[in-house]
C-alpha cells in the first residue's frame, strides 16, 4: 500500500532520512521504533507532505504521491492522529470531526462515518458539545482518533498515540486501534511504547540517525536482542 523507496530528507543542511525504505501491505499494523531526533516523525511529515524529500520516492497504491499538497494525500486515502493530539482548542468536539472530513462532500455518509465514532468512542458522544481544549488527553486522544477515522481512510498514520495518557487510556487506545484495524484499515505507527506497540503489530522497522538498521515480524522484534536492549528494557525490569 505504501513504499518509502530511498528517501531522502534534509531541514536545510541537516540530513534527517537517509535512502530510507519502507513498505507497507494493506490490511497490516506496522510500528517505527527509534530514539529521539531519529526520523520518526519527519517519516510522518514526509508521509502527509508536511516535509518534502529531496530525493527518492512516496508510493501509495502504487502512485507517486510525493509531490502532491496534503489534502489531495487525505483524499486519497491517507489521515494522521498527530502528535499531541492537535486539536484545534477552541472548536467543540463536534467541530473537530467535522474537520477530518473536509475533503468530503456533507452527506449520508458523513452521518454514517460519525456513528461509526461514536460507537467506538461513546464518550466522545457524549462530549459532542464540548470545546475539545477542555478534554482531558484521553479523550482528546479519542477525538483525534476518529477525526482521522472521518476522512475514510485507508491507511491512518499515528505519531505517538500513547503520548501523556494514563496507563488505562493506552491499553484503550491500543485495543481501539486494534479494532479499527480489523476493520481494513492500515496502521503505520510512531510510538515510543515498544512493548505495547510490538504487542498488537505485525512488522516493524527500527530507525537509527536516520536510517532504518532493523525491520521484520513484531514477534521477531520483540526476541531481538539490541531491540529488547533499547526499547524494552523497561518491560524486562518490570517483569523481573
Amino acid at each position: 500500500m505504501l513504499e518509502f523507496r530511498n528517501v531522502n530528507t534534509y531541514y536545510g543542511d541537516l540530513h534527517v532520512l537517509k535512502n530510507v525504505n519502507y513498505n507497507l501491505g494493506a490490511g497490516e499494523i506496522i510500528c517505527l521504533l527509534g530514539g529521539n531526533a531519529c526520523g520518526k516523525s519527519t517519516t510522518m511529515k514526509t508521509i502527509m507532505g508536511i516535509v518534502r524529500p529531496t530525493s527518492g520516492e512516496v508510493i501509495f497504491e502504487g502512485e507517486r504521491i510525493d509531490r502532491l499538497p496534503t489534502a489531495e494525500r487525505v483524499k486519497r486515502g491517507i489521515a494522521p492522529v498527530l502528535e499531541a493530539r492537535r486539536l484545534f482548542p477552541r472548536m467543540t468536539v463536534f467541530e473537530n470531526l467535522e474537520m477530518g472530513a473536509f475533503t468530503r462532500k456533507r452527506g449520508a455518509d458523513f452521518d454514517q462515518d460519525l456513528e461509526r465514532v461514536y460507537s467506538l468512542f461513546p464518550r466522545v458522544k457524549e462530549r459532542r458539545d464540548q470545546m475539545a481544549g477542555t478534554l482531558s488527553g484521553g479523550e482528546q486522544q479519542m477525538v483525534a482518533i476518529g477525526r482521522a477515522l472521518m476522512a475514510r481512510p485507508k491507511l491512518i498514520c499515528m505519531d505517538e498515540p500513547s503520548m501523556g495518557l494514563s496507563p488505562l487510556f493506552v491499553e484503550q487506545t491500543f485495543d481501539i486501534i486494534q479494532q479499527i484495524n480489523r476493520q481494513g484499515v492500515t496502521i503505520f505507527m510512531v510510538e515510543q511504547n515498544a512493548a505495547m506497540a510490538l504487542s498488537i503489530a505485525h512488522r516493524a522497522y527500527v530507525l537509527q540517525t536516520g536510517q532504518v538498521v532493523l525491520e521484520g515480524p513484531a514477534s521477531e522484534m520483540r526476541e531481538n536482542e539490541h531491540v529488547r536492549d533499547a526499547y524494552l528494557g523497561e518491560m524486562q525490569v518490570a517483569a523481573a
